[in-house]
């Protein structure tokens, strides 16, 4: 009997324990629920709305009373695409986590990230929700933020390159790649440094930019590129560590800006050269010809012994004449007359005229030229004047002799293409973009007159001059003369 009582007595206790634990599990399971951060909702197999905690009124913006009259799935979106995906999913695996566009009651749409389990407990369903609107929308405006930029990066007139400290470009829009001379393709992923590898110049002045991009996180630079006997400039500027590891290059061809300003230059230098040269053409021409008028009434009187003097102060009286007309030819425009010429018979009565000086310095002409070529719509004399100057600097450069090559044939865009090239010692590269510059020459008792001359004629006729040297080996020059001559023609 005492050990019945015992058991019994045993049970209740345990019961009581039991019981204490439900409850406590309970009121433990109930806190959990209204104090969680995500909204949390039961619902049964219909939808219908069995329970929902305080966050998820909040979440759907209700009353509990509101909330608890309504089916769950009335919320969604219906023209969402994925709604149909949801419930079939929902129903195969009895459990969903994914992401959906909500219609709250106030007619405003929310993103909600939800996760539903089916039967979670006594059979009822749980769906526990958290609001991911403000990250969708931050998403959202990222995404914008990057389809801007990469519609300003792709449209830039300017060439634009991302790459990291590896010197690795990220990427490049079609402007810097097309500046770069290379497809987008063919550098993304790779060293830009690579490029210009075999050109020593133009990498030390990358690794100048770089360092000073390294200490002052900002770098611009200007460098200048040589493709097909022509040179491109062009203007960089740098911004360092844009974000993580990231750099920003901007690349700017300004080949067309500097070739206006250098334009501008030398226009303000001419128009003063040509005032001054007018002034000391008239001075100076008015006592020479007094000059030449007694020296030659002397001829007959002076001496054997003093002819010598007599020769060597003709000459000189000759090359100042010379002078004064090269000046002449700055101070005002000429009086000329532009018609249809050969010019290959132009070309050939020149080397005629400088024969003679170059048999003296053992030197020979090569001339070849393309047959039938078109009639050049020019000024004769004025084209024998650029002839002759360029051709007589490359007999002067050669003292020790040699050949000089002149070639003549068509060149694109209906122009006609002027080859001459000696065998003198070169023109070093920092000097070669100062010829045709007033007073700029190589020579020791030269004026510089005649390149400024010769550039000003073809200039004049709508053509243009280029020249290539190589210090050691020689230089070459390179008239191209438009065929047909209007007004407004340029040389593209």
């Amino acid at each position: 009997m005492i050990n019945e009582h015992a058991k019994l007595n045993n049970r209740l206790r345990f019961a009581r324990q039991k019981g204490f634990k439900l409850k406590k599990n309970a009121e433990l399971f109930r806190s959990l629920f209204e104090e969680a951060i995500d909204g949390i909702v039961f619902w049964d197999q219909d939808g219908n709305i069995l329970m929902a905690n305080q966050s998820a009124l909040n979440i759907f913006e209700c009353t509990s009373e509101e909330f608890l009259k309504r089916k769950l799935w009335e919320f969604v979106y219906k023209n969402n695409e994925q709604y149909e995906e949801f419930i079939q999913q929902f129903n195969e695996k009895k459990a969903i986590r994914d992401e959906a566009l909500f219609l709250m009651p106030n007619g405003q749409f929310k993103y909600l990230e939800f996760t539903s389990k089916m039967h979670f407990v006594d059979g009822y369903n749980m769906t526990i929700f958290r609001n991911s609107s403000y990250r969708y929308q931050m998403e959202q405006n990222l995404r914008d933020s990057e389809e801007r930029f990469r519609k300003v990066f792709e449209g830039s007139l300017d060439g634009m390159m991302l790459w990291n400290w590896q010197h690795k470009v990220v990427d490049i829009n079609p402007v810097g790649a097309q500046l770069l001379g290379i497809t987008k393709e063919e550098i993304i992923g790779k060293d830009f440094r690579e490029i210009y590898k075999k050109k020593k110049k133009i990498r030390k002045e990358l690794e100048q930019h770089f360092e000073e991009l390294k200490v002052t996180g900002t770098a611009d630079s200007f460098i200048s590129i040589s493709r097909s006997g022509m040179y491109q400039f062009y203007e960089i500027s740098s911004k360092g560590n844009l974000s993580s590891n990231l750099n920003l290059s901007v690349i700017r061809d300004v080949t067309e800006r500097r070739a206006l300003q250098e334009q501008l230059q030398k226009s303000d230098t001419l128009m003063v050269i040509g005032e001054l040269a007018a002034g000391i053409a008239h001075e100076i021409r008015n006592p020479m010809t007094a000059l030449k008028g007694f020296i030659q009434l002397l001829e007959s009187s002076i001496k054997e012994d003093h002819s010598l003097y007599f020769k060597v102060i003709t000459s000189e009286l000759k090359r100042i004449e010379s002078t004064i007309t090269e000046f002449l030819v700055l101070a005002k425009p000429q009086a000329i007359q532009f018609q249809y010429h050969d010019i290959c018979k132009i070309m050939m009565d020149t080397l005629d005229l400088l024969n003679g000086q170059a048999l003296m310095h053992n030197i020979q002409f090569e001339f070849i030229h393309e047959q039938a070529l078109s009639k050049v719509f020019c000024e004769p004399n004025q084209m024998k004047q650029v002839f002759i100057n360029i051709i007589k600097n490359a007999i002067e450069v050669m003292p020790d002799g040699g050949k000089i090559q002149i070639n003549i044939g068509n060149a694109q865009k209906g122009f006609i293409h002027v080859k001459i090239q000696d065998e003198g010692e070169g023109i070093p590269e920092d000097k070669i973009k100062k010829l045709g510059e007033p007073f700029y020459t190589t020579k020791e008792r030269g004026t510089g007159l005649g390149l400024m001359v010769s550039y000003k004629i073809i200039k004049d006729h709508k053509g243009m001059i280029e020249v290539e040297s190589k210090v050691g080996e020689g230089t070459i020059f390179y008239i191209f003369l438009p065929i047909h001559l209007n007004k407004n023609d340029d040389f593209v």
